[in-house]
């Protein structure tokens, strides 16, 4: 098989530039059955909190026109029980393993991150742009100087590569994002999902107990990809693009607007092969342009 996609991310060698994105492949074992997980370049397990969560009540996820809302609210057994029993399957998949650590106050992802200084990651991908949970999370990406000191606080802990997750609703990403990078982030995904809410009509109610949700899917994807292409001109550390992915069309307008690799989430509900088919779809693409590397196309427009 050709290397025309092999991908160095944060000093990490993938097979591509195709990453199951945190909170939508479970930690890959639970999609194992439906694909080969074993091709993808990586996964970003599903979002951890220190101490684990059962997350938010009530409904949680929203089917829209062009996507879908969620609200699950970090539901995850904890970083504990990562290092002890999801590490190890992740591990076994043969892809790049990245784990999601997010937290509800700076103690929480300074004890979190030294927690999993006992495995050896690919990369700790830092979550500070979640907006379904009611303290923390999205909070801490909201301003440049909130990113900057919480990235500090971790990366003077972790031994892991560190890439710092970027919420679309901070009132100047382009800011946050360099903030991020001064403050010693090695590289940046964005974005993570819109703040949105749904009403029943029926109900006269608000549809999630928690108010608002976070809005992923191909409805995002042209402002994700405006924004990303804002933060690459920005910046000079890699970026992991996000947000809609479904296609290999997608895949490759990401990486020409300069991301490094790609992470694919809510398209794999519906399609579990989809970032089978985007893999597929981009050697392709590399044959036809006889490209040697993808990352010839990146940051071209």
């Amino acid at each position: 098989m050709s290397n025309c996609l092999e991908t160095n991310l944060l000093g990490v060698t993938l097979k591509n530039p195709v990453i199951a994105a945190s909170g939508t492949f479970g930690f890959g074992a639970e999609y194992a059955p439906l694909m080969d997980v074993s091709r993808l370049g990586g996964i970003s397990g599903k979002g951890l909190t220190l101490n684990g969560s059962q997350g938010n009540t009530g409904i949680r996820v929203w089917e829209t026109p062009a996507g879908i809302l969620n609200s699950i609210g970090l539901e995850n057994p904890g970083v504990r029980h990562f290092v002890e029993e999801e590490y190890a399957v992740m591990r076994q998949t043969g892809c790049a393993v990245i784990a999601n650590l997010g937290g509800h106050s700076e103690n929480d992802y300074v004890e979190g991150a030294q927690l999993l200084n006992q495995v050896d990651l690919d990369i700790l991908e830092l979550n500070i742009s979640c907006p379904n949970v009611k303290e923390g999370g999205m909070a801490f990406g909201m301003t440049p100087e909130t990113a900057a000191h919480i990235v500090r606080l971790v990366k003077e802990v972790t031994r892991h590569p560190l890439l710092v997750k970027l919420s679309p609703n901070a009132f100047d990403l382009v800011a946050v994002a360099k903030a991020c990078q001064e403050a010693g982030a090695d590289g940046l995904s964005l974005v993570n999902t819109f703040l949105g809410m749904a009403v029943d009509v029926k109900r006269r109610k608000l549809v999630f107990d928690n108010g608002y949700a976070g809005l992923s899917g191909p409805a995002i994807r042209p402002i994700a990809l405006r924004m990303v292409h804002q933060v690459c001109k920005a910046v000079t550390i890699p970026v992991v693009g996000l947000g809609g992915i479904a296609t290999t069309e997608d895949a490759l307008s990401f990486l020409m607007a300069g991301a490094t690799a790609i992470q694919v989430g809510t398209a794999t509900f519906g399609d579990p092969s989809a970032m089978l088919r985007i893999i597929d779809g981009l050697e392709q693409y590399c044959a036809e342009q006889n490209l040697a590397n993808i990352s010839e196309i990146r940051g071209i427009v």
